[in-house]
Protein backbone atom coordinates (compact mmCIF):
# COMPACT_ATOMS: atom_id res chain seq x y z
CA UNK A 1 0.00 0.00 0.00
CA UNK A 2 1.29 3.13 -1.19
CA UNK A 3 0.92 6.09 1.82
CA UNK A 4 -0.90 8.91 0.72
CA UNK A 5 0.71 12.90 0.67
CA UNK A 6 1.38 13.75 4.37
CA UNK A 7 -1.37 16.26 4.62
CA UNK A 8 -3.88 13.77 4.37
CA UNK A 9 -5.00 10.44 5.26
CA UNK A 10 -7.35 7.46 4.53
CA UNK A 11 -9.55 6.60 7.31
CA UNK A 12 -12.51 3.82 7.63
CA UNK A 13 -14.95 2.14 10.02
CA UNK A 14 -16.08 -1.75 9.63
CA UNK A 15 -19.46 -1.98 10.47
CA UNK A 16 -20.72 -6.02 10.62
CA UNK A 17 -22.38 -7.67 12.96
CA UNK A 18 -20.80 -9.37 16.03
CA UNK A 19 -21.52 -12.36 16.36
CA UNK A 20 -21.78 -13.30 20.15
CA UNK A 21 -19.17 -15.87 21.73
CA UNK A 22 -18.00 -16.95 18.19
CA UNK A 23 -14.62 -15.94 18.15
CA UNK A 24 -13.19 -17.40 15.23
CA UNK A 25 -15.93 -16.64 12.68
CA UNK A 26 -15.73 -12.45 14.00
CA UNK A 27 -11.82 -12.98 13.69
CA UNK A 28 -12.41 -14.47 10.07
CA UNK A 29 -14.46 -11.14 9.05
CA UNK A 30 -12.23 -9.26 10.14
CA UNK A 31 -9.39 -10.74 8.90
CA UNK A 32 -11.08 -10.57 5.28
CA UNK A 33 -12.06 -6.70 5.73
CA UNK A 34 -8.38 -6.00 6.78
CA UNK A 35 -7.52 -7.12 3.03
CA UNK A 36 -10.01 -5.16 1.33
CA UNK A 37 -9.74 -2.09 3.43
CA UNK A 38 -5.53 -2.62 2.37
CA UNK A 39 -6.57 -2.92 -0.59
CA UNK A 40 -8.57 0.70 -1.23
CA UNK A 41 -5.15 2.48 -0.03
CA UNK A 42 -6.77 2.33 4.14
CA UNK A 43 -4.37 3.61 6.62
CA UNK A 44 -6.52 3.84 9.46
CA UNK A 45 -9.16 1.72 10.83
CA UNK A 46 -11.28 1.60 13.72
CA UNK A 47 -13.69 -1.94 14.16
CA UNK A 48 -16.61 -2.10 16.82
CA UNK A 49 -16.77 -2.59 20.26
CA UNK A 50 -16.20 -5.72 21.86
CA UNK A 51 -15.88 -6.98 18.53
CA UNK A 52 -14.52 -10.81 18.66
CA UNK A 53 -17.19 -11.95 21.27
CA UNK A 54 -19.48 -9.27 22.10
CA UNK A 55 -21.47 -9.56 25.03
CA UNK A 56 -21.33 -12.42 26.23
CA UNK A 57 -21.04 -11.81 29.68
CA UNK A 58 -21.23 -15.52 31.01
CA UNK A 59 -18.29 -16.59 29.10
CA UNK A 60 -16.20 -13.30 29.42
CA UNK A 61 -13.30 -14.63 31.15
CA UNK A 62 -12.98 -17.48 28.33
CA UNK A 63 -13.34 -15.09 26.07
CA UNK A 64 -10.90 -12.62 27.29
CA UNK A 65 -8.17 -15.80 27.67
CA UNK A 66 -8.09 -15.96 23.75
CA UNK A 67 -7.43 -11.53 23.62
CA UNK A 68 -4.17 -12.29 23.42
CA UNK A 69 -3.88 -14.46 20.03
CA UNK A 70 -5.97 -12.45 19.17
CA UNK A 71 -3.74 -9.83 19.17
CA UNK A 72 -1.05 -11.49 17.89
CA UNK A 73 -2.57 -11.67 14.65
CA UNK A 74 -3.82 -8.28 14.30
CA UNK A 75 0.08 -7.48 15.00
CA UNK A 76 0.57 -9.36 11.75
CA UNK A 77 -2.15 -8.36 9.62
CA UNK A 78 -1.00 -4.45 10.35
CA UNK A 79 2.79 -5.66 9.41
CA UNK A 80 0.91 -7.43 6.45
CA UNK A 81 -0.75 -4.36 5.16
CA UNK A 82 0.39 -1.73 6.44
CA UNK A 83 -2.08 0.26 8.38
CA UNK A 84 -3.21 1.26 11.55
CA UNK A 85 -5.98 -0.85 13.62
CA UNK A 86 -8.08 0.51 16.59
CA UNK A 87 -10.65 -2.16 18.21
CA UNK A 88 -12.21 -3.04 21.42
CA UNK A 89 -11.48 -6.59 22.99
CA UNK A 90 -12.08 -8.28 26.48
CA UNK A 91 -9.21 -7.78 28.30
CA UNK A 92 -8.36 -9.97 31.37
CA UNK A 93 -6.36 -8.85 34.61
CA UNK A 94 -6.80 -11.16 37.64
CA UNK A 95 -10.09 -11.72 38.57
CA UNK A 96 -11.07 -8.53 36.50
CA UNK A 97 -12.01 -8.26 32.91
CA UNK A 98 -11.64 -4.56 31.23
CA UNK A 99 -13.42 -3.53 28.13
CA UNK A 100 -10.61 -2.71 26.56
CA UNK A 101 -9.46 -0.87 23.17
CA UNK A 102 -6.22 -1.66 21.91
CA UNK A 103 -4.32 0.57 19.43
CA UNK A 104 -1.88 -1.20 16.82
CA UNK A 105 0.71 0.59 14.88
CA UNK A 106 1.32 0.09 10.83
CA UNK A 107 4.91 -2.22 11.83
CA UNK A 108 2.52 -4.72 14.64
CA UNK A 109 3.50 -2.52 17.36
CA UNK A 110 1.13 -2.48 20.20
CA UNK A 111 1.52 1.16 20.92
CA UNK A 112 -2.05 1.93 23.12
CA UNK A 113 -4.62 0.59 25.64
CA UNK A 114 -7.39 2.18 26.81
CA UNK A 115 -9.33 0.35 29.57
CA UNK A 116 -13.34 1.73 28.89
CA UNK A 117 -14.00 4.50 31.52
CA UNK A 118 -17.48 4.80 31.64
CA UNK A 119 -19.60 1.91 32.24
CA UNK A 120 -23.11 1.58 31.07
CA UNK A 121 -25.31 1.67 33.69
CA UNK A 122 -28.32 1.08 31.89
CA UNK A 123 -27.37 -2.79 31.48
CA UNK A 124 -25.13 -2.75 34.94
CA UNK A 125 -22.21 -3.49 32.63
CA UNK A 126 -20.60 -2.72 36.43
CA UNK A 127 -21.51 -6.04 37.23
CA UNK A 128 -18.90 -7.91 34.10
CA UNK A 129 -16.14 -5.00 33.42
CA UNK A 130 -14.02 -2.80 35.90
CA UNK A 131 -13.69 0.41 35.35
CA UNK A 132 -10.90 2.18 33.75
CA UNK A 133 -9.71 5.45 34.55
CA UNK A 134 -6.35 6.79 32.41
CA UNK A 135 -7.59 8.87 29.26
CA UNK A 136 -5.77 7.85 26.28
CA UNK A 137 -3.73 9.90 23.67
CA UNK A 138 -1.06 7.86 21.43
CA UNK A 139 1.41 8.44 18.22
CA UNK A 140 0.58 6.46 15.86
CA UNK A 141 1.90 5.98 11.81
CA UNK A 142 -1.72 7.67 10.98
CA UNK A 143 -1.25 10.98 13.66
CA UNK A 144 -2.16 11.42 17.20
CA UNK A 145 -5.33 8.92 18.39
CA UNK A 146 -7.83 9.64 21.38
CA UNK A 147 -9.65 6.73 22.44
CA UNK A 148 -13.12 6.63 23.43
CA UNK A 149 -15.44 3.59 23.83
CA UNK A 150 -19.32 3.44 23.22
CA UNK A 151 -20.86 5.35 26.35
CA UNK A 152 -17.83 7.47 26.61
CA UNK A 153 -19.17 9.61 23.60
CA UNK A 154 -22.03 10.97 26.19
CA UNK A 155 -19.42 12.57 28.21
CA UNK A 156 -17.84 15.67 26.30
CA UNK A 157 -15.29 16.31 29.41
CA UNK A 158 -13.69 12.72 28.26
CA UNK A 159 -13.25 14.22 24.85
CA UNK A 160 -12.21 17.75 25.76
CA UNK A 161 -9.41 16.14 27.73
CA UNK A 162 -8.31 14.15 25.10
CA UNK A 163 -8.24 17.43 22.23
CA UNK A 164 -6.44 19.14 24.99
CA UNK A 165 -3.86 16.21 25.19
CA UNK A 166 -3.16 16.60 21.51
CA UNK A 167 -5.46 14.17 20.13
CA UNK A 168 -5.88 15.19 16.58
CA UNK A 169 -8.93 12.30 15.81
CA UNK A 170 -10.77 10.44 17.82
CA UNK A 171 -11.59 6.89 17.27
CA UNK A 172 -14.68 5.21 19.03
CA UNK A 173 -16.02 1.37 18.77
CA UNK A 174 -19.68 1.41 19.68
CA UNK A 175 -22.53 -1.54 20.27
CA UNK A 176 -24.93 1.21 19.68
CA UNK A 177 -28.60 -0.12 19.89
CA UNK A 178 -30.99 1.10 16.64
CA UNK A 179 -33.14 2.48 19.55
CA UNK A 180 -30.89 5.57 20.45
CA UNK A 181 -28.96 5.66 17.25
CA UNK A 182 -29.98 9.20 16.45
CA UNK A 183 -28.08 10.19 19.78
CA UNK A 184 -25.19 8.47 18.04
CA UNK A 185 -24.86 10.01 14.82
CA UNK A 186 -25.53 13.64 17.04
CA UNK A 187 -22.97 13.30 19.64
CA UNK A 188 -20.44 12.30 16.68
CA UNK A 189 -20.61 15.25 15.21
CA UNK A 190 -20.83 17.78 18.30
CA UNK A 191 -17.88 15.86 19.65
CA UNK A 192 -15.82 16.80 16.36
CA UNK A 193 -17.38 20.33 16.27
CA UNK A 194 -16.78 21.22 19.96
CA UNK A 195 -12.78 20.22 19.99
CA UNK A 196 -12.28 20.61 15.99
CA UNK A 197 -11.13 17.34 15.63
CA UNK A 198 -11.63 14.16 13.61
CA UNK A 199 -14.21 11.46 15.33
CA UNK A 200 -13.96 7.97 13.93
CA UNK A 201 -17.25 6.32 15.18
CA UNK A 202 -17.56 2.26 14.36
CA UNK A 203 -20.73 1.33 15.37
CA UNK A 204 -22.02 -2.79 15.29
CA UNK A 205 -25.09 -3.68 13.12
CA UNK A 206 -27.54 -6.91 13.13
CA UNK A 207 -29.29 -8.03 16.42
CA UNK A 208 -27.99 -9.91 19.61
CA UNK A 209 -30.48 -11.47 21.59
CA UNK A 210 -33.15 -9.14 22.00
CA UNK A 211 -30.70 -5.74 20.82
CA UNK A 212 -30.76 -4.27 17.58
CA UNK A 213 -27.27 -2.30 16.79
CA UNK A 214 -27.92 0.64 15.11
CA UNK A 215 -25.06 1.14 12.18
CA UNK A 216 -24.94 4.37 11.17
CA UNK A 217 -20.67 4.47 11.76
CA UNK A 218 -19.61 7.66 10.14
CA UNK A 219 -16.32 9.40 9.84
CA UNK A 220 -16.72 13.48 10.96
CA UNK A 221 -14.68 16.22 10.32
CA UNK A 222 -13.65 19.00 12.64
CA UNK A 223 -16.12 21.45 11.36
CA UNK A 224 -18.92 18.59 12.08
CA UNK A 225 -19.38 17.81 8.50
CA UNK A 226 -20.15 14.17 7.83
CA UNK A 227 -17.46 12.76 5.57
CA UNK A 228 -18.68 9.13 5.27
CA UNK A 229 -21.70 7.35 6.50
CA UNK A 230 -22.63 3.68 6.94
CA UNK A 231 -26.81 2.80 7.06
CA UNK A 232 -27.79 0.20 9.80
CA UNK A 233 -26.61 -3.05 7.67
CA UNK A 234 -23.17 -4.47 6.99
CA UNK A 235 -20.79 -1.57 5.59
CA UNK A 236 -16.89 -0.88 4.36
CA UNK A 237 -17.09 3.01 5.04
CA UNK A 238 -13.86 5.58 4.15
CA UNK A 239 -12.99 8.76 4.11
CA UNK A 240 -10.21 11.13 3.12
CA UNK A 241 -8.73 13.62 5.83
CA UNK A 242 -7.03 17.02 5.29
CA UNK A 243 -4.96 18.16 7.70
CA UNK A 244 -5.65 21.54 6.53
CA UNK A 245 -9.40 21.07 7.68
CA UNK A 246 -8.40 21.20 10.67
CA UNK A 247 -5.92 24.15 11.17
CA UNK A 248 -7.43 26.14 9.24
CA UNK A 249 -10.82 25.62 11.10
CA UNK A 250 -8.77 26.62 14.62
CA UNK A 251 -7.16 29.09 12.90
CA UNK A 252 -10.30 30.57 11.63
CA UNK A 253 -12.77 30.27 15.31
CA UNK A 254 -9.58 29.77 18.02
CA UNK A 255 -11.93 28.26 20.22
CA UNK A 256 -8.68 26.72 22.38
CA UNK A 257 -7.02 30.10 22.69
CA UNK A 258 -10.15 31.77 24.06
CA UNK A 259 -11.04 29.53 26.99
CA UNK A 260 -11.47 30.48 30.06
CA UNK A 261 -10.73 27.01 31.84
CA UNK A 262 -10.70 28.91 35.36
CA UNK A 263 -13.81 30.03 35.24
CA UNK A 264 -15.60 26.69 34.91
CA UNK A 265 -13.95 24.00 36.16
CA UNK A 266 -15.63 20.71 36.72
CA UNK A 267 -15.78 18.34 39.40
Amino acid sequence: MKPPPSSRLVAGCYQFRVHPGQVKKNLRQVEMALSWFADQGCQLLVLPEMWSCGFSYDDLPAMARETPTILNDLQHWCRQHGLVLVGSLPELVGDAVYNTSYVVDVGGELVGAYRKIHLFSVTQEHRYFARGSQPLVCQTQAGRLGVMTCYDLRFPELARRLALDGAEMLCLGALWPATRVDHWSLLLRARALENQLFVLGCNGCGAEGKTIYGGQSAVVSPRGMVLAEADGQESRILATLDWSDMSGFRAQIPCFEDRSPGVYQIH
